[in-house]
């Protein structure tokens, strides 16, 4: 049997012998409508759609495990929240702050519909919990740093403290705790009940923000490992009381690594955290929520929080799982060829019309894509709902040629005015000895965005982007394998277009590999926007001497081919970055 029918048989035998299985609460507005989110913050806005992925094509759940939510009244979040903060949060600039974006990033509606659902997820999975005596997991919530009337980090409305107060309000009485488990304290969650003796809260963090009233906080010493983490943890959970309903903000910015987290764990240390908590909680009906995380394996630590849940602690995820990917390729099977390419059985004029030199026919992307089939792919695979969301309409594809090859052109309507979105040019090239879809040009523009101090103009850039690079990696993996090639393959002019892409793709020659990672080794921890900037006025060095981007080809291959090592040849490059003139120096590396 296979390893995912093998799955789902457990997870059936488990629900025969238990009752009611572990519930998932999700939807697909859950992506914040933000498109510079990721770049400058490290939040990944495809977290719970990579995790919900993940446990689907693996087997671990089924589509009737997952819950849709509906959006939370707007009384029950004014039992928490003030009238004059609800207010605020219509304001862009308000937004704009908690989620540490440019105001023009920000279509206030779609915002707060994000936000509104997911606390009427937590709501409702306390519900639930409480109603079948089991643990539930919402896949966007736990904003601990919202206040009564304030907010951050983040934050906007404290879904947990609504939840309390709309139970409370349907007459539930019991205890109630708050195991916050993310990397910051819950200085929001702890406003929200100053006097409240029916409300344990308890924190591990790996920073002080001051006392927080009627908080049992433990404050963790920083880069704190796996052994000093647990240990620190068995001592909570001894002083945590018995509950009718627990909250577990199980935190993903405790990972060694996390841009804003200060902790040091490992994803086995953070498996081993959800283990303790869920055995100390024992038939506690309980909700475990996501809470922070602003790393790559954020979305890895929320999964096997979910595994532990049922019971599939030690099963673990394969290193190289790309949910992405799967979820872009089973998407691809789903339309059929005619879709893409027109009729399937040819017409009169579709034969008068093969007769014709190219430049009088209706052109086609590669030979194969007409621009209706272009339009409904990128509707199936959610593009265009993304963008909606961000605030274009009206969509128009336009295929023609260049010198270089074939282009196509996405143009949409925003207050009235056309604009273009997307860009990209395409041949049929050889490369490492492999036909591949080469990519002459690539853009992705966001014309209601505006380049600030929050959100820096790149080199290169005329208009900031979508934050849909890795949507559009995968849209033209899938282009190059519905025609038959190897794989995708571009030469980046600057370093922040091969970082988009350097998870999936690799430079085809192992030493321009090699000084790429150790580019990354050694002066990763600046910020993007800064080292790209450095890289491109000539400040940073290679060895001692002026560096110049290279700008070689970069390869992803659909099958998967052994990659040269480059960690012998790794040694031997050393980068180092000057400070713009008049500023203070930058540490060169962040290796100790």
């Amino acid at each position: 049997m296979p390893l995912t029918g093998f799955r789902r048989v457990k997870r059936r035998v488990r629900r025969l012998l238990r009752g009611a299985g572990l519930s998932l609460w999700y939807h697909p507005a859950y992506r914040l409508p933000f498109a510079s989110i990721e770049a400058l913050t490290g939040v990944e806005p495809r977290r719970a759609d990579l995790v919900l992925t993940t446990l689907l094509t693996g087997g671990w759940c089924e589509h009737d495990d997952v819950r849709r939510p509906t959006r939370v009244r707007y009384e029950d979040l004014a039992r928490v929240h003030t009238a004059e903060w609800l207010e605020k949060l219509h304001d862009p600039e308000t937004l704009a702050r908690i989620f540490a974006v440019d105001p023009s990033d920000v279509v206030v509606d779609e915002v707060l519909t994000t936000l509104r659902l997911a606390c009427g997820a937590t709501l409702g999975a306390a519900c639930q919990a409480l109603r079948e005596h089991s643990a539930a997991v919402n896949l966007l919530g736990g904003f601990h740093h919202a206040g009564p009337s304030s907010g951050g980090g983040f934050c906007a409305v404290n879904d947990v403290a609504v939840a309390i107060a709309a139970l409370r309000a349907e007459g539930f009485r019991q205890r109630v705790v708050v195991l916050d488990l993310d990397a910051h304290p819950p200085d929001g969650t702890a406003e929200c009940f100053p006097r409240d003796p029916t409300v344990w809260v308890g924190s591990l963090s790996g920073a002080s923000w001051g006392a927080l009233p009627g908080v049992d906080e433990t404050v963790l010493p920083t880069r704190c490992d796996d052994d000093s983490y647990l240990a620190a943890l068995g001592s909570l959970l001894g002083r945590m009381p018995p509950a009718g309903l627990a909250f577990v903000l199980a935190g993903g910015d405790v990972l060694d690594g996390d841009r804003l987290g200060a902790l040091a764990l490992s994803l086995g240390g953070a498996r081993r955290r959800d283990v303790a908590v869920h055995r100390a909680l024992g038939a506690t009906p309980s909700v475990w929520l996501p809470a922070g995380g602003y790393s790559r394996d954020a979305w890895r630590l929320l999964a096997g929080t979910i595994l532990v849940l049922l019971d599939a602690a030690d099963e673990q995820l394969a290193a190289d799982l790309d949910p992405l990917a799967l979820e872009f390729s089973a998407a691809a099977r789903r339309l059929r060829p005619e879709e893409l390419e027109g009729a399937a059985v040819l017409t009169d004029e579709d034969i008068m019309a093969s007769l014709e030199p190219r430049a009088k026919r209706a052109p086609r992307l590669l030979d194969y894509y007409t621009a209706s089939g272009l339009e409904l792919a990128l509707e199936h695979y959610g593009i265009l709902k993304q963008l909606r969301r961000l605030g274009y309409g009206n969509f128009r594809v336009v295929l023609d040629r260049d010198e270089r090859g074939d282009r196509l052109r996405l143009l949409s309507e925003a207050e009235g005015t056309e604009h273009l979105l997307l860009e990209t040019v395409l041949e049929k090239k050889r490369i490492a000895d492999a036909d591949v879809l080469y990519v002459h040009w690539l853009t992705l523009r966001h014309p209601r965005g505006r380049f600030s101090d929050v959100r820096p103009k790149l080199p290169g850039q005329e208009q900031p982007g979508l934050g849909m690079a890795r949507e559009a990696g995968q849209l033209l993996a899938r282009t190059a394998e519905r025609v038959g090639l190897a794989g995708v393959a571009f030469r980046p002019a600057w370093l922040h277009t091969a970082y988009a892409a350097r998870y999936a793709m690799r430079f085809v020659e192992p030493d321009r590999q090699a000084r790429f990672q150790a580019l990354l080794r050694d002066l990763g921890h600046l910020p993007l926007a800064e080292l790209t900037v450095a890289v491109a006025e000539g400040r940073v060095e290679l060895n001692g001497e002026p560096y110049t981007w290279e700008a070689s080809e970069m390869v992803y291959w659909l099958e998967p081919r052994p990659d040269p090592s480059v960690e012998s040849s790794l040694e031997a490059w050393r980068f180092t970055v000057r400070a713009p003139a008049g500023a203070p120096p930058a540490p060169s590396s962040s290796r100790s």
